[in-house]
Parts: C-alpha cells; structure tokens; sequence
C-alpha cells in the first residue's frame, strides 16, 4: 500500500499542520517523530527542552490515537531511521514543516535530502511560520508574511493511517522515551508542554490576561502574567503562529469599543508576532550568523578577551548586581524571564563583562524554555552590538532595578540573603558600610558578592572599544550589505507606503520575544 511519512519536529500538534493535511490528502499516512541523539548533544539543548517535547509528544500521541492512529517514534540518526523504514515499507514521500533551526539541524536536513535524491524520493516541506526559504528579496517579505497570515488554517480530512506488519507500533512511547544520557537542567516551576495547556494559554491570555500587556511586560514582577506566555508552546508547535495571529484578530474585532486597554494590549502583542518572523528570518537567510559575527569589521572585538570568572560568576548569578543575580535565578528555576530582562542579561553580559555572545548565548539557549533559534542569535547579535546596523544598547542593572523593582520585591523573591538588606541599599549592596553589614548580619564578598568590576568604568571602556570599530571606515562601508539583506522594509498595514531599509527597531523599546 502506498503511503507517505510524515515527520513531526518542532511543530507538535495535528491543528493547522500544513505538512499533515498535505500527506492525508494524497492516501495513507505514518506520522514519525524522531529522537536524534546528537542533536539532544548538542551545547544549545537541555533536559527541560527534552522533557517539554516529551509532554507534548504524549498528547500528541493520544490525539492520534482517538483518531485511529498512532505516533511512530524512532531513535537514531534521521537520514538512517528514514532509510531503515523505505527498506522495510518504501513510502511514496516525506512530508514536513520547513524547520529554522541550529547548525545540526541545517546538517540534517542535508543529509536527508541527499539520502532523498539517492533513492529518488520526493521530500516536500511546507512553511510553518512567516518564513520564506530562498529569499531573494526582503522588499516581498511583508507581504508574504501577511498572506500567510491571512490564509485559512490547515483543516485535516479523514485521516487513514498505514499499518503494516514491519512498520507496526514500536514498543517505545512517550511514555517510555528516556531523556538522552548527559542531558541537564530541568527546572521544576517550567511550564509544562502540550496543546491543551497551549489552548489555555493562549485563551487566558485573549480573554484576560492581555489588559496588562501595556506597561506590564517590562517588570519581571508584572510579565509572567502580563506577557502571554506563548513562546515555548510556539517554539516546539504546540500551536500554530498562524492561529495565533488570527485568534488575536478575531478577538480584536469583537472588542467593544470602550475596551480601550484591552485592544492596546492586543495591538502591541500583534506587532511582536510580526517581529518573531522577521529575526527567524535572518537565520533562514544566514544560517551561519549562529556562530558569525553578522558584520563581519567585528571580527575580534571580544573572542581573545574571553574571563572565563565572568562567565562563571554570570551563570552562578553571583556577579554582585542584585537584579542580574536575581534575573539568573528566576531563568534557573523557572526557564522563563521576560524580555527587558533578557536583554538585560545580555548587555551586562557583552559590556562590562565584555563576554563574546557566543558561549553567552549557548548558556542562555539552555536556559530558555522557549528557546527558538532565529529570534535567540539574531538578539543576542543584536544586544552585543555586532551586527553593525542597530542603536547600541546598554542596560544599567542598577536603574533596571530602580524602574522595574523599586521596593525590591522581585529581588527579594529570587535572593533570600537580600532580604535582611535595608532598602537604602538593596541595589547597590556593596556600598553598606560596616556597621551596617554586622547589623544585618551579612558581609559584602561573602554573604553578598562584590560586583566583578566597577560598573560605569567598565561599560565606559566597552562602549569606547565599540564605537572605535563602529567608526572604522571599513566598518561602516560593510554596513550596507547587511542591511541589504537582513533589515526591515516594514510598512504601515494602513497607508502600505513603502518605505528605506530601517536598521531594526521594532515599534517598542522592548522586542518582546518571550511574548
């Protein structure tokens, strides 16, 4: 019996699945997802990207199987998992969502399309998000994004499912899938995967939670509620952006027109799904910008000034700015932070620190629930300044503080030895004088560390190094191919003017990628 395969990957879900509907309209289908050990081997995945996939592959499963099927799952190396089922039952072809994703995964998808040609198979991969393969020209890129967008969701017909002796149900499920060897980080307060918990994510956030989003998503006190908290459930395909955006719409519409600051809300998270397709383009275009400087007149600035004490203290949350450590602890225990302190991570990070966003950005991909490759080394690029065409940015942790925590609440929450700190100088603990250290009964460089460097001195000299390169005339004559082919041509949805090549400034100061 003639059937076609297809492969389950970042897109864990059977609504508004492009590649599914495609497959079970031309006859019988096996849906297949594949545990690829070297990919859980490699320095950007965790055990809570592991145990998240899992949650929804269990629901997965079960949805399948009301509907008479099953979830194949299969262990190896893709192109040679694929190969072993064409010996055993050959398929007619393989069907997937275009997948954006790390190095390995740009690798694979290699190796298995050579394994296609080799046997004269067709392999079609559908787009799951707003993102073009093959872009010629960012000029298109706005109005492809809204068709896509804009057309009907993926409706399954009747589904038949090949069943054949040598491809039957494996013994391995979900329910017995063991997380890789060496896999770590799983932290109790993540939140847990599956659509149905996407659903209601996505509904208590529409109805409710969206009131908020205005002027709440910059706090770390105020943002796990005020944001959507959809980023993980995007990231690994629990839904759909497509219903997303379009639910978003929908409800828009039937906003009464006194609901002023709910729409505000849905307004500014509509534009930050937009944004989400743009930088995940830039890897679809540039895959190597995950290991390159983008601009390449950076080459240099930081990779032969790597400390590896900053980077260690950084991580272990001791770098002795109490809303950094604080920041690090909350991403530790929960996988989640929001995105001003995201970027703050990032510029404390790249600046004082003066840590090269490499390894910076593999920690932080382990770190990150809602880890999605596009958006994570396009930002991180971004906030470390290298790709040549965006605004310098530089977060002051003590006034991030003093803005987003002014009773010390947050910082308090995350550092319990914190809280014995006056509020006078909660932010700047260092600064305590003795006596007031015995009072509290802590010892600045013991209990509470010294900050790794003076804070203004170190960024003062980091953003001289900058725009001395900044202002190289090499530099600045490379800037043009980069926005050439990476910036924005976004044009108003109302008036359609187009408009130059802007250097990437999204409507807000904060981009907003955690939702």
């Amino acid at each position: 019996m003639t059937y076609r395969v297809v492969w389950f990957k970042r897109d864990l879900r059977l609504h508004d699945h492009a590649a599914l509907m495609h497959a079970a309209r031309q006859g019988p289908v096996l849906c297949l997802y594949i545990v690829e050990p070297e990919l859980w081997a490699q320095p950007d995945a965790a055990l809570q990207h592991f145990e998240f996939v899992r949650e929804s592959l269990t629901e997965l499963h079960a949805d399948l199987q009301a509907l008479g099927g099953a979830l194949h799952l299969r262990v190896g190396p893709a192109a040679q998992v694929l190969a072993a089922l064409h010996q055993q039952a050959p398929f007619a072809e393989l069907v997937s969502h275009m997948e954006t994703g790390n190095a390995f995964t740009y690798e694979r998808d290699l190796a298995v399309a050579a394994w296609c040609r080799s046997v004269n198979l067709s392999w079609t991969e559908l787009p799951q998000f707003g993102v073009v393969r093959r872009l010629k020209d960012r000029n298109t890129w706005q109005r492809r994004w809204e068709a896509h967008m804009a057309a009907p969701q993926a409706v399954l017909p009747d589904l038949c499912f090949f069943a054949n002796a040598n491809t039957g149900t494996s013994q391995l499920t979900p329910a017995t899938l063991q997380a890789p060897t060496g896999l770590q980080h799983n932290p109790t307060q993540r939140q847990r995967g599956g659509r149905s918990l996407a659903l209601d994510t996505l509904h208590s956030f529409l109805n409710a939670r969206a009131l908020g989003y205005r002027g709440g998503i910059s706090s770390p006190l105020s943002s796990p509620d005020a944001c959507s908290r959809l980023s993980a459930y995007l990231a690994w395909g629990c839904i759909s952006l497509r219903e997303v955006v379009q639910s978003t719409r929908a409800t828009l519409d039937a906003l009464p027109p006194q609901a002023g600051r709910h729409r505000a809300g849905l307004v500014g998270f509509m534009s930050r799904l937009y944004w989400h397709c743009h930088f995940i383009q830039k890897l679809e275009s540039e895959p190597e910008i995950e290991w390159r400087n983008m601009h390449p007149g950076y080459d240099g600035l930081r990779e032969d000034g790597w400390n590896d004490a900053h980077f260690a203290a950084l991580t272990a949350g001791r770098t002795g700015w109490p809303m950094v450590d604080a920041c690090v602890v909350m991403l530790r225990e929960t996988g989640w932070l929001n995105f001003r302190m995201r970027a703050m991570l990032v510029s404390v990070a790249a600046y004082p620190l003066w840590l090269d966003w490499r390894p910076v950005g593999q920690w932080l991909a382990t770190q990150f629930l809602d880890y999605e490759p596009g958006i994570h080394w396009s930002q991180l690029q971004m906030q470390s300044g290298t790709t040549g065409i965006n605004t310098t940015r530089v977060y002051n942790p003590i006034k991030q503080a003093q803005d987003h925590d002014p009773r010390g609440i947050f910082v308090r929450r995350w550092l319990p030895h914190m809280r014995r700190v006056p509020d006078t100088w909660l932010f700047e603990p260092w600064l305590m004088p003795p006596e007031v250290q015995r009072h509290c009964g802590l010892t600045v460089g013991v209990d509470i560390p010294q900050p790794l460097v003076d804070l203004a001195e170190a960024t003062r000299t980091a953003k001289a190094a900058l725009h001395a390169r900044r202002a190289d005339p090499d530099v600045k004559a490379g800037k043009k191919a980069v926005i050439d082919k990476h910036a924005s041509r976004r044009v108003s949805t109302s008036t359609r003017k187009r408009r130059a090549p802007s250097t990437d400034t999204p409507p807000s100061s904060q981009l907003g990628f955690d939702f």
